[in-house]
């Protein structure tokens, strides 16, 4: 027998398959939207069918994108010559925050993965070999993340697209700013004296 009357229990259920949300949460969210008005239930249904109606990825890049063309793809004042090239669309976010970037992006959707049985076939590696062999592109930046699947991941794109004749760079890593030394790993600190650079 269900703890609750059966529409809040299935709504809970949902609730609990988001990355994130135990029980606890998902009961949170789901007496929320109890409680709410109909017209914002209405809302958060509908923003939910349009994410999935609505959205696709880019041709070029595999961002997420309305059109054919994500907005990064569609814009003139971007860098042609350089591409960061990400695991996923997110990251994007994290990169276009600091203002700095000024290029275009590749999503991989995802990473090198023997265990999960990701392999170069299953990510959008294709394209990115594409844009590279148009002679277009300079520089590839491989920001994939600090992990052992981020770190294959951009040896593996190193070695494939260095004899293209494009320049691979690699995000730096090491100790985030405001943080202590005592405090990281070996790994992070190998990282940081790995990338010193010159003052």
């Amino acid at each position: 027998m269900p703890d609750f009357a059966e529409p809040l229990q299935r709504l809970i259920n949902e609730f609990k398959h988001l990355p994130g949300i135990g029980q606890k949460s998902a009961q949170r969210l789901a007496f929320h939207v109890l409680r709410t008005a109909r017209a914002d239930a209405e809302r958060l249904a509908q923003a939910l069918y349009d994410v999935k109606d609505k959205l696709g990825l880019c041709k070029v890049c595999n961002n997420i994108s309305e059109s054919d063309l994500c907005v990064f793809c569609r814009d003139p004042q971007r860098d042609q010559t350089t591409i960061c090239v990400v695991e996923e669309p997110n990251n994007i976010l994290g990169i276009e925050t600091t203002r700095q970037f000024s290029g275009l992006y590749h999503v991989l959707h995802g990473s090198l993965s023997p265990l999960r049985a990701v392999g170069p076939e299953q990510l959008k590696i294709k394209g990115l070999v594409e844009r590279v062999g148009t002679g277009v592109v300079e520089e590839l930046i491989l920001a994939t993340n600090p992990t052992v699947e981020g770190e294959a991941t951009a040896v593996y794109l190193s070695r494939l697209l260095k004899p293209l004749g494009v320049k691979v760079t690699r995000i730096a890593m090491g100790i985030p700013v405001g943080s202590d030394i005592e405090f990281a790993d070996e790994v992070t600190i190998w990282k940081s004296l790995e990338g010193r650079r010159e003052m």
